[in-house]
Order: C-alpha cells, then structure tokens, then sequence
C-alpha cells in the first residue's frame, strides 16, 4: 500500500499509535508536529537537567500499550523499562493516610486499617467489577460512527451499566459507607476531568483496572512511550517532521486530499488523520468547513489544571512516588470546578515524587516534582496571569503542610508553571480543558465525536476527544480502532492483537 499516503496531524500519543500500526501494514505514512517533539501532552518538558513529562504520569491497563506495540510488529519491553509501582499512591485526608496497592489482600489489609469494617466492602466491589469491566470493555474497542453499533452484541450486554441515571459515587454507597474512603474509588474520574457525583456509573472500571492490574512507572518519564514509538514508527519507514504547524486541510467535496503547512507546503494524500485538540482542530483547520466556536462552547468540558514542575536540589526519599491530597471539602471544591468560575484555596493536590524509583529524571542528588491542582477550565475568563504566583504559594504552603515536605520551599532551585491559560494558548487546548470533552453519557459513543469524522469520507479522529475518551490507554485504543477504519476502506486485512481477553478471563468473578 505504499501508493496510499496517509498523513496525520500530530504526533502526540494517538497520532503516533495509527501511525506505526499503518506504516507496518505498507501504507506511506507522514506525521507532520508543530512542537519539535514528539509526545503531545505526553512530550517531554526539559530545563536545568531536570525532565518532566508534561501530562500524563503513569500507565495504567498496561495490556493496551502492550496489544498496540504487538500491532505494530513489536514488543513494548523492547523500547521500554516499565515499572509496577507497588504501593501505587498515598492518599491522604487530613490526618489520615492510606497506601494503595494491587495486591488484593495487603489493599484489604490497608482498608482495614484505615477504615475498620471496611474491608468486606472493597472485596465485594473488587469481585463485582470484575464481571462488569468484562461486560463493558469490549464495547471501548470498536467504533461508533454508525448508529447501527448500538446493535451488538457487546453494548446489548454492557447495556444495564450504561443506561443507567447512577453516578460513581452511587454505586459506591453500595460497597463503602465512609464518604472518604469512596474518593479512592473515585478520583480516577480526575482522568476523564469529572465530578464523581455526576460521572456516569460505568466508570468505577477505572479504580477496578488499577487495583487490579496495577500502574507503571517508565524509567525516563512516561515522555518514552511516545519516543519510542516515533522509533518504530521510523522502522517501519514512516516520515516523521518535526516543526512543521499545519495551516488548513484541502478538501475535494467531502473528501480530504491534503495538508497545508504554514510555510504554504502542500502534502497531497489519499487519507489524513487528525491528532490536535479535538474542539480546536473543528474550529481552525477544516478549511471553511469548521465547527462555527459557539456550538463548540455549547459541549461540555472537563476541567483543567494548574502544573508546577520544580527542581529540586535535594530527593524526598521519605515520600511517595504518587501522593494525592484531597481538599477538606473535597464535594465543594469539585463543586468549584465545575461550575467553571471559582478557584477554589480548599484544593485537591497530586504530587508525584519519581525520583524515589527513576535515576534518569535529575541530576544526581537532585529531584523533580511534579504538581498537578485540578481547577477551572478557561470558560469564563479567570485571569491567571494576574493570580499565576499567588495560587503557585498556596499550592506549595499546601504541599508543605499535608507531607514531609516542610522545607519544600528552600529547596526549589528551578521551575515552570503551566496554568489553564497556557494549555490554552500554549498547547492548543480549547477551553484549557486538559482532560477534553467530558464524559457525559450524552458526549459517548456515537455521541462523541467520531473516529471517522462526520460528514466526511476519508477523514479520521484520534486522541482524547473522540471514541473512546481521554487517558493513554484509550487514547491507544482510539489510534488503533482509526486504523483499522482507515484499512477497512482500502481494503487491506489484518489480524487484530487481543492480550485483554487473557486479562478479563484470568480476573475472576
């Protein structure tokens, strides 16, 4: 198929997973990225010997990365030095903390300790998901660009888990009557950019696949998956350019036939595949066909995040690779978030210490923190620049106060901030929504934006704003399901990598 040319937009995790599974299967395949890296939000951020990966942490259904790599001719292990961490992440109430894990009886163990009589609540919900994400997978693999899916098998019997009014938090108070202990059920929902009390009841699979299958770490920063993938892509003979912003796509009728590139190159091609920010691709690169930006702001958003990267000349080796902070309201200042106009001071914190388990991310004797505060999107205006700094020390007085950091601020020796406004206009984030479109059950499936994009023949989606939603292993998967629709329509067979299968029999319940 090297007389078919593919060229994607973007190399961030979705764009490069269609890639190199496309190149494998003989098609002529250009990535074109603005950025002079590869990886998106899941790229490299680099300063004072000091490396941080800019979105994403930690790799969670670490089976999907493995299928997508085998997809494309290759074994993950081969690019990769992956990590079980074991514990996983601290959570932390006030005064209370709990470590988390994959092994089934010390998480047990652990909820007992922390919330007595609570152990029985977690094995029940552990045996329960067990059933439902067997039920509910499959349906994240296929597309939906046809009304007709609704008619398979697989969504038939998912169907009781998703047409249902229940939040993840209503099905919580069937397991666990503490309201904190619900929230290490529930702030996987941070992945998708939601509120737990309005996020659709199908996803407690995702607390389920970590506490089940556990999270990885990537020796280097999870920055490496997409690095090495741009090297198998490159393998199998794709043209990876780096530094090149496209202007517009050329259409002929409902057909797309190339991209321009601001320097007024033209790359003709039989097929293109968009990996940009879904809402600002719709509103800035369809050449006249855009989606007008009022019906884009009509959609609903997640919420955004407020980033410090700071370099440390000293490592914490006392603290967790993963800690998460809740907020003393936690219901309140997710409440904040959502109603898009208050920045909450009562906020939740993410901080992730990975120097504890990675050599490769400082300086010897030096350390990387990363802090994520999930908060507003840019909806309503809220001027960051004028609060950048003042919200910087809240967060940091934060941090010093809840964890054994107490002298984090003399340490700090270099860092970068990256506030809503910056994924914004920085990274071409609408909204500054990082996590995408929300997860509503009226923006799923075929409500969602498409893998082949409506209204056109040759046209397809990958990434966080389409089927099937946010996070790295979905995002994977939406790579895979655009190219096997692309290989569907020229006719170009191939044998679909199942390793999920093995996972969901072998999980019992």
């Amino acid at each position: 198929m090297r007389d078919k040319r593919i060229v994607i937009v973007g190399a961030g995790p979705g764009g490069l997973t269609a890639g190199m599974i496309l190149a494998r299967r003989g098609f002529d395949v250009t990535i074109v990225e603005k950025k002079d890296r590869v990886g998106g939000r899941n790229a490299a951020l680099e300063f004072g010997g000091f490396s941080f990966d800019t979105g994403p942490t930690f790799l969670h259904q670490k089976f999907t990365l493995d299928e997508v790599f085998a997809e494309a001719g290759r074994d993950s292990a081969d690019y990769l030095d992956l990590v079980l961490l074991d514990p996983m992440t601290r959570l932390t109430w006030g005064g209370l903390s709990m470590e988390t894990t994959c092994d089934a009886d010390r998480m047990a163990a652990n909820v007992e300790a922390a919330f007595p009589g609570h152990a029985e609540g977690y094995r029940r919900y552990m045996a329960d998901h067990a059933g439902k994400l067997r039920k509910i997978f499959p349906c994240l693999q296929q597309p939906y660009h046809q009304l007709r899916s609704y008619l398979s098998g697989h969504l038939l019997k998912a169907l009781p888990y998703v047409a249902t009014t229940k939040s993840v938090v209503d099905v919580l108070d069937d397991y666990f009557a503490d309201d904190r202990l619900k929230l290490a059920f529930t702030f996987q929902a941070k992945y998708l950019g939601m509120s737990p009390w309005k996020c659709p009841a199908l996803f407690t699979i995702l607390s389920y696949i970590e506490y089940r299958y556990g999270i990885y770490h990537v020796q280097g920063g999870l920055c490496r998956i997409s690095d090495g993938m741009a090297e198998v892509f490159a393998e199998h003979g794709g043209k990876l350019r780096l530094g090149s912003a496209v202007r517009e796509l050329k259409f002929h009728g409902g057909r797309v036939t190339g991209v321009e590139l601001d320097d007024g190159e033209l790359l003709e091609c039989d097929d293109a595949i968009v990996n940009a920010d879904y809402a600002h691709a719709a509103s800035t690169l369809l050449n006249g066909r855009s989606v007008p930006p009022e019906r884009l702001e009509r959609k609903k958003y997640s919420c955004s995040t407020f980033m410090l990267y700071l370099g440390l000349d000293k490592i914490y080796r006392d603290e967790p690779h993963h800690h998460v902070i809740f907020a003393d309201d936690y219901r309140a200042n997710v409440e904040d978030i959502q109603g898009e106009r208050r920045v909450s001071d009562d906020m939740s914190v993410y901080v992730r210490n990975s120097c504890v388990t990675d050599p490769l991310v400082a300086p010897e004797g030096q350390s990387g923190l990363y802090v994520l505060v999930p908060t507003i999107n840019t909806r309503h205006g809220f001027d960051w620049d004028a609060h950048r700094d003042e919200y910087r020390d809240k967060v940091i007085a934060r941090i010093e106060a809840r964890t054994g950091m107490k002298d984090l601020s003399d340490h700090i020796v270099d860092e970068r901030i990256l506030t809503p406004v910056d994924w914004n206009r920085g990274l071409d984030v609408f909204l500054g929504a990082t996590f995408n479109l929300a997860h509503t059950l009226d923006q799923m499936l075929y409500f969602r934006p498409h893998n082949l994009m409506e209204g056109f023949e040759n046209l397809y989606l990958v990434g966080g704003g389409t089927h099937p939603g946010s996070g790295l292993p979905t995002i994977y998967e939406s790579g895979r399901i655009s190219a096997n629709l692309l290989c569907d329509r020229h006719g170009v067979g191939y044998e679909r990598v199942d390793h999920a299968s093995d996972y969901l029999a072998e999980a019992g319940g």
